[in-house]
């Protein structure tokens, strides 16, 4: 496999056709392209650290820009790139752009927080700029795994779209789907979809996807693990089969393989290794603890000053950590799928907001969310295998800001924490800590929390919704995702 090495840990392999022009017989449907059993594309690439490695393509890439106007983007979007403060393009952007906006499909590997959302999102906005899309019939598509993570992306390309007057709209479950069903009749040019929601709209003949030229995959493995690829190869199966596909995945394993293969022409190829890139602006520490000392260091480590997110394993968890710091008083709230959209959503933006300084999320949390300035991440329970490591850690340092990623380690962990660490390709420093010590205090910041409890204002944070009432927080619902205002340049 030819590899053309760069000082950016980014490396492009070249394919064979372009994106545009599709050789006959390359169609996208529900079989595998004729071409794989020749023409090159019968191999299988060999196993790497749990991983298939990157497809070998033949045509040379187009050379990276290095700045928006490079790009010969459309003159309202550039003008609204200036609006926005996004200045210069982060490297997956600069080096994919180029080739997503010529047609090219793109299969993009790196950990979240490098610029994705914009990777695909201006050549996405750009080649469906001035058309109009009919009742029912999107021409763009956004697929991803979370509602968290659509909201997200919705919100990063909404003033973009409407520099274009493009419309966009967001389709996810856990809110009525009346109101996404009525938006799909009036019309949006651009939907961003969770699969299984999008499914449900589709059959009931509310959605037609045969007109969708570009399709996005976001968080590809997410999807997968999750269970999502009967859904997603389901909705790839009706998009226009000539369409151009970019998918974007922090891991490529099996499955993510078989979505390559399956729906990808040619595509070009931009790959940072999941931990690559998070080396000089991240540290990672495994903190080991006595069983009987676990609670009082976690809460040491939460009534730190500044925003803290504690992940640990299941929603019972979650409440019940949150409800002890409370008690403590440290300003902590639970976020896991057994909330409604609604309350998630209200709970993130206090956090983000500082209204909650503690979120203590299942792994709900570290699906693609994004949040500016979060420089400490804390695995009270240490994930279950290096995929989830990396997705938790990805929340702090990202777009080249500064984080911290700790994990406690009881005793009968060490062993397997010490593999998911090598896994991950990470190198963390271990460290023995007690409640009160001055390593824990200098490594997270921790100190003792005030002691008088704390009682949440906001009802949506507090308590669940009753059985048979509506939601709490069910005004503050999110409105349609075309209003959104995108955060300024930070990981999009």
């Amino acid at each position: 496999m030819n590899r053309t090495a760069r000082t950016n840990d980014s490396s492009h392999r070249s394919a064979a056709g372009s994106g545009r022009g599709r050789p006959q017989g390359s169609g996208r449907g529900g079989a595998p392209r004729s071409g794989r059993s020749g023409g090159g594309r019968d191999h299988r690439p060999a196993a790497l650290h749990g991983e298939f490695a990157m497809p070998v393509t033949k045509t040379p890439p187009l050379p990276a820009a290095e700045t928006f106007a490079d790009l010969g983007l459309p003159a309202p979007l550039l003008a609204a790139l200036v609006a926005e403060g996004v200045t210069v393009p982060f490297p997956i952007q600069g080096v994919t752009l180029p080739n997503s906006l010529a047609g090219r499909d793109v299969l993009g590997r790196g950990r979240t927080g490098s610029g994705k959302t914009l990777a695909f999102g201006l050549a996405l906005l750009a080649r469906t700029a001035g058309q109009h899309a009919e009742p029912r019939q999107p021409v763009a598509l956004v697929l991803v795994p979370t509602r968290e993570l659509a909201q997200q992306v919705t919100a990063a390309l909404t003033p973009y779209a409407r520099a274009l007057r493009l419309r966009i709209t967001t389709v996810v479950g856990g809110v009525p789907i009346g109101g996404q069903a009525r938006a799909l009749r009036t019309g949006a040019e651009v939907v961003v979809a969770t699969p299984g929601r999008l499914r449900d709209l589709v059959e009931r003949g509310d959605c037609a996807l045969h007109q969708v030229a570009i399709t996005v995959l976001d968080e590809a493995d997410q999807m997968a693990d999750m269970g999502f690829l009967p859904q997603v190869t389901h909705l790839l199966d009706q998009v226009r089969p000539e369409g151009q596909r970019m998918l974007f995945s922090a891991t490529l394993d099996r499955n993510v393989d078989r979505l390559v293969r399956r729906y990808l022409n040619d595509p070009v190829v931009h790959s940072i290794h999941p931990s690559a890139g998070a080396v000089t602006t991240m540290e990672h520490h495994l903190l080991h603890v006595r069983g009987t000392d676990k609670q009082a260091t976690v809460t040491e480590i939460a009534a730190r000053d500044g925003r803290v997110l504690l992940f640990v394993d299941t929603k019972r968890a979650a409440d019940r950590l949150a409800k002890n710091l409370l008690a403590v008083g440290v300003r902590a709230s639970a976020l896991h799928g057994g909330k409604t959209q609604s309350r998630r959503t209200r709970i993130l933006e206090q956090f983000k907001t500082g209204h909650i300084t503690v979120l203590v999320a299942t792994n709900v949390a570290a699906r693609g969310i994004h949040i500016d300035n979060l420089d400490l991440v804390v695995n009270v329970d240490p994930p279950g295998d290096h995929k989830d490591y990396l997705h938790r850690g990805g929340r702090t340092a990202r777009a080249g800001e500064s984080g911290t990623v700790v994990t406690l380690v009881l005793p009968e962990q060490r062993r397997e924490m010490d593999r998911l660490a090598a896994a991950a390709g990470i190198t963390a420093r271990s460290t023995e800590v007690r409640p009160g010590s001055e390593s824990l205090r200098r490594i997270t910041g921790a100190k003792a929390p005030s002691g008088v409890p704390v009682t949440l204002t906001d009802p949506v944070a507090e308590r669940p919704a009753r059985t048979g009432a509506a939601p709490a927080g069910r005004r503050a619902r999110p409105r349609s995702a075309g209003r959104r205002r995108a955060p300024r340049q930070t990981a999009q």
